[in-house]
Parts: C-alpha cells; sequence; structure tokens
C-alpha cells in the first residue's frame, strides 16, 4: 500500500486534531471530512485538501479509501464503524465505543467478522511516554505489590458551559462514560486485571441544570479488584487552572505519580504576588504528542496489516464500556454494582 487514503468523520475540536496529524504524515492522504458545519468543512478543505461532504455513507461509497477516523458525537460510533466495517475500510474510532451496550455489542459481533482489518480504539494516554513508564514498572515489580491506584481528569471550568449547551441536545453517555472511561482503560491496561464490583457518586453542585439532564458535572467511582486492589478515579469539569489530569499508583515498594500540574513551559515565574506556574488548558495540548503516536500506530498498522500491540482494540472498548456503565448505575443508583 503505497498511499493510504484516509477520511474523517467529525470535525469538532479533537476531530480537527485528529486532521492536522494525519495531513502531517508521509505517505498519508486525508482525502475527504464529513461534517455538518459549513465553516468546519471550508477549513478542512483550505487546510488539508479533504473534499467535504455532508453525507458520510455518501463520502464511504464514493471515495476510493483505506481508512477512516470516526470523532463523531458518541452514540453514532456504533452505527458508522459497523457500516465502515462492512465496506472494507479499517477504522480508528474514538472512545468510547458507544453509549447502547446492545449497539456496542453489534459493534464487536461485527468488527471481529472481519478479523482481516484493523480496528483501534483512540485511548491515547496508552501512548504517553510517563504512561508506559508506569506499566513498565508494574510489569517489572519494582512499585511491589499493587495496592491502590488514583486518578484524576478534571476538564478547565472556563469549557462548563459550552458542555451544557452539548448535554442539552446530546447524549455524552454520562461523566463515567464520557471522562472516567479514560482512567478506566488505563487501570485495566496497566495491572492486566478486571474490577469485580464498582461504587460511584456523584455531584452537578457547580452546574445544577446538568442534573435535570441526568449528567453528573464530577463523578467519582471505587473500582474492587479480586485480590482486593483498589483504583478510585475522578472526574469533573470545574478545574479552574487548567486541564488536569493524573495518575497515581501506589506499590509496597514505592508509588509513581503522573501528569500532576501539567506545565506547556518549563518555566516558573517568581514576583511579589508568590510563584506562578502556567498550566496547560487543553486535552489536546497535554496528549498532543500521544494523539500523534495513536495515529502513527494506526497508519502502519493498516500499512501491515498488523495491529498495534499497545493500542486498544475491541474487547477493550468493550470492557472499558462495561465498567463505565456500571459506575453510571451505581452513582444513579446509590449501590453497589457487580461485575
Amino acid at each position: 500500500m503505497s498511499t493510504i487514503n484516509i477520511a474523517i468523520i467529525g470535525l469538532g475540536r479533537l476531530g480537527m486534531c485528529h486532521a492536522e496529524h494525519v495531513a502531517s504524515m508521509p505517505k498519508v492522504k486525508l482525502k475527504a471530512a464529513f461534517a455538518l458545519d459549513d465553516e468546519q468543512l471550508d477549513l478542512a478543505h483550505s487546510r488539508f485538501g479533504a473534499k467535504p461532504y455532508k453525507d458520510w455513507r455518501m463520502m464511504i461509497n464514493q471515495e476510493n479509501l483505506d481508512a477512516i477516523i470516526i470523532a463523531a458525537p458518541t452514540a453514532f460510533h456504533p452505527e458508522i464503524t459497523i457500516y465502515a466495517i462492512e465496506h472494507g475500510l479499517n477504522v480508528f474510532c474514538e472512545k468510547p465505543m458507544g453509549i447502547d451496550m446492545e449497539e456496542i455489542e453489534q459493534m464487536v459481533t461485527t468488527i471481529k467478522s472481519r478479523p482481516e482489518q484493523i480496528f483501534q480504539l483512540g485511548f491515547m494516554r496508552r501512548f504517553d511516554p510517563s504512561y508506559q513508564e508506569a506499566k513498565r514498572m508494574v510489569i517489572s515489580q519494582e512499585l511491589g505489590d499493587i495496592l491502590y491506584m488514583r486518578g484524576y481528569g478534571i476538564d478547565p471550568f472556563k469549557n462548563l458551559k459550552s458542555f451544557v449547551n452539548y448535554a442539552g441536545s446530546n447524549d455524552s453517555g454520562g461523566i463515567f462514560l464520557d471522562m472516567t472511561i479514560h482512567d478506566i482503560d488505563l487501570v485495566r491496561w496497566i495491572v492486566g486485571k478486571e474490577p469485580v464490583e464498582v461504587y460511584a457518586v456523584g455531584n452537578s453542585l457547580a452546574a445544577p441544570e446538568l442534573q435535570k439532564m441526568g449528567e453528573f458535572e464530577t463523578g467519582v467511582a471505587n473500582l474492587r479488584f479480586d485480590n482486593d486492589m483498589v483504583a478510585t478515579l475522578v472526574a469533573g469539569r470545574t478545574a479552574a487552572h487548567g486541564n488536569h489530569v493524573e495518575f497515581e499508583i501506589m506499590g509496597s515498594k514505592g508509588w509513581i505519580r503522573v501528569g500532576q500540574e501539567a506545565s506547556p513551559y518549563y518555566t516558573t515565574l517568581f514576583t511579589d504576588k508568590g510563584i506562578v506556574r502556567p498550566c496547560m488548558q487543553s486535552f489536546p495540548e497535554r496528549f498532543s504528542e500521544a494523539f500523534k503516536a495513536e495515529l502513527q500506530a494506526f497508519i502502519y498498522a493498516v500499512s501491515s496489516g498488523k495491529p498495534n500491540t499497545v493500542a486498544a482494540e475491541v474487547e477493550d472498548g468493550r470492557a472499558a464500556s462495561k465498567i463505565a456503565r456500571a459506575c453510571q448505575e451505581s452513582a444513579k443508583h446509590h449501590h453497589i454494582v457487580k461485575l
């Protein structure tokens, strides 16, 4: 395969991030893009030469494609993936796989029926060197027995109003499926184990209107594993200082913490007002290199016909979705959910 022809479905913040990365790669052509917004389509065409479409099925049918990238709203992931796989395309799909578990199971069945095609799920944190180092230390037993894991994923407060507007007309799947799922995947990937029960709580104190929509603004999930290891995963949308992502592993021989107070520069400002360090303001900024690395891995997998061993595959997506849905159920009904 000399040149890999790709199209992208969805040109929001993350879709445009993927488009930029793909367009910068050698032997890859971003042939087409789907969106409903004319400005987004015009931008993708002017910057990357992507042919604009407002009908994604027509785009798949008419363009000579090798693969697609799905960055559409979560509820559409199963339908688009199934159609693309059935039309012989390799698929990179943003997390999560979907919202409805029945639709996700149909998606899994379709993907497994075409093992010669590549399906990769967008859990980009697996491609961040810091998390890879944490996993290496766990596997090598350098941290001893793993006792506890803690993850934070808090979006900037300045984006909260935008999410409230989005949630008013779209189903995000809830905070555990939309946000916590990143840390759910990390826990599974790093320790290689599955939780046996979850207990979760949530609130919408910072945005009471979300409660009327069935959404939590802040969610806290506790996962217990069969060896009694515990993981606490916190997600929210109210970090006043910027995008806040942390992950900590506590072992009997040592601890490791990833990503606390992530700074875009190696600078610290000292003034009469105190000490100030600039903070990253978005997840594309924090994980820019990881986003690029996961797409490079996908492109290589498509060209070689061999899935990347780091990347999240279909079973990872199904397992993480089940756990996230269990967390949502636990928080809604205030009880422990067995897995």
